[in-house]
């Protein structure tokens, strides 16, 4: 169940880096990073906060896509 994001767009485009970010919603820069690249799912909390950052809705940032099963 992939969570894609587009945060390393949003954030460049705010010109920010992870450890800003992090500060800003009180995480760290590694949580950011693993954010960024899949490995770590926001907790709904936290992808608030980081919608609020960017004046955005969390569907703006984060979408969700399911696995197709084989049938």
């Amino acid at each position: 169940m992939p969570l894609y994001n587009r945060l390393k767009e949003y954030r460049a485009n705010l010109k920010i880096n992870q450890f800003e970010l992090g500060q800003l919603v009180k995480v760290s820069r590694q949580t950011i990073s693993q954010i960024e690249r899949g490995d770590y799912s926001p907790s709904v909390t936290l992808a608030l906060k980081i919608a609020k950052v960017f004046g955005v809705t969390v569907e703006e940032i984060f979408h969700y896509e399911e696995d197709e099963i084989d049938e």
